[in-house]
């Protein structure tokens, strides 16, 4: 088993003596012959992350030992306990607070060593990953509603996808929102929020930039902070201006309530903010009124152009699986930002996302903590975890990798 070094400076922060109790529950969404868990959350940023770690306990420590011992083992030593470690000191002083209490309290209800927990979301802060996005919005969709997409093309290998779960947060300081994430993991590659703000990212920092300035605020943390706070593009925009910000980035960022969207260049420190139709666009002159998008030159454009005014999150749902990078396509989603609504494929073993149907989900039947519209499989007040947390119908691969692995 690992021994963990000593981050007691850096952890001191996270330490509360007084108990919390935590509320949450779990259930399977069914679709399209599918079946996705989904876990709903309420209350403090501890108790929420407390919650979330009772109910995904063996799956979580499974993803934490999973990504932690594929990376060691094939990275070698820029993914060692030392380079993590060092990781986590440079970031964490730009971290907010509720982002650390959420970690906190995952380690937890989940027991897992707090140390993992950190170690695991710094990984992407050290890694390299290729993305795509699209936004419509308006005169572009046949409801005058706001999609926006995300592919998330990453390490089919790791198998996180082995471990899919979407996080509804019902914050008591903040805005409901969903992650679209893993078990164990708070950070948020894409997610959405009931006021309407979408986001989502496509990595830009190539390995000759290595090794990369970590002292900065990683997007991974700082979407979850906007979308605990966004309201509007323009303060989630002005957020990002005013962060430290970290490597390479696109993002691309969407409010369906004022069904408007910016695709933005965020290559530290610099900043570009792209709108629709501006022909300074690096796709320029393939742009369009109310579209934004990055698709890495994959072929969208045309696409969107093809079906305007006609498409659908359906639709909108095959433009995304036409472009992934294949190979390491674990996820896509379209969110319907104007309603609160999404559908989301994930990976299942070795077949990609996109060679999957998607499964529809309308958050808004889940803002009610006390009705939820599912049945419940397991639902914990803090104190007690009743029902079944063994993993659902999760299908999971051979796990290589144990006990939070070697040392290296």
């Amino acid at each position: 088993m690992v021994r963990f070094r000593s981050l007691s400076a850096l952890l001191v922060a996270f330490i509360v003596a007084s108990p919390v109790f935590a509320e949450g529950y779990r259930a399977i969404l069914k679709d399209g012959g599918r079946e996705l868990p989904i876990c709903v959350v309420k209350g403090s940023a501890f108790e929420m992350g407390k919650a979330f770690g009772q109910l995904f306990p063996q799956e979580s420590k499974a993803l934490i030992e999973r990504i932690i011992g594929a990376s060691q083992a094939e990275g070698g030593d820029e993914y060692s306990n030392e380079r993590l470690d060092a990781a986590w000191a440079a970031t964490s002083p730009y971290v907010s607070e509720h982002v650390k209490e959420e970690m906190r309290g995952l380690a937890e209800g989940a027991r897992i060593p707090l140390e993992a927990v950190i170690r695991a979301h710094m990984i992407p802060l050290i890694s390299t990953y290729s993305c795509s996005s699209l936004a419509v919005w308006d005169e572009a969709t046949a409801s005058g509603d706001l999609f926006l997409t995300r592919n998330l093309d990453w390490e089919l290998e790791l198998r996180a996808h082995d471990f899919p779960v979407l996080v509804l947060y019902l914050p008591e300081d903040g805005i409901a929102h969903v992650n679209v994430t893993f078990a164990g993991y708070v950070g948020c590659n894409t997610g959405m929020n009931n006021a309407g703000i979408a986001l989502a990212e496509m990595g830009d920092s190539p390995d000759s930039d290595k090794p990369y300035d970590l002292n900065g605020y990683h997007f991974t943390m700082f979407f979850r902070d906007m979308l605990y706070q966004g309201k509007g593009i323009d303060q989630v925009l002005d957020m990002l201006r005013n962060t430290k910000r970290i490597k390479k980035y696109h993002y691309v960022i969407g409010s369906g309530k004022e069904k408007r969207a910016a695709k933005i260049v965020a290559h530290a420190p610099n900043l570009a903010i792209f709108e629709d139709n501006d022909p300074k666009d690096e796709f320029a002159p393939n742009v369009m009124e109310n579209c934004v998008y990055n698709d890495e030159g994959r072929g969208a454009f045309p696409l969107l152009k093809e079906q305007y005014g006609k498409i659908t999150g359906e639709s909108m749902m095959e433009i995304a699986k036409s472009i992934p990078i294949k190979g390491g396509n674990v996820l896509d989603v379209v969110y319907n930002a104007t309603a609160f609504e999404m559908w989301v494929t994930y990976a299942e073993g070795e077949t990609e996302a996109y060679k999957l149907p998607a499964v529809h989900v309308d958050f808004k039947q889940y803002l009610d903590f006390a009705k939820p519209p599912v049945p419940v499989i397991a639902k914990t007040d803090g104190k007690t975890v009743e029902g079944d947390v063994a993993g659902g119908t999760q299908k999971q691969g051979d796990a290589k990798f144990g006990n939070f692995t070697k040392e290296k």
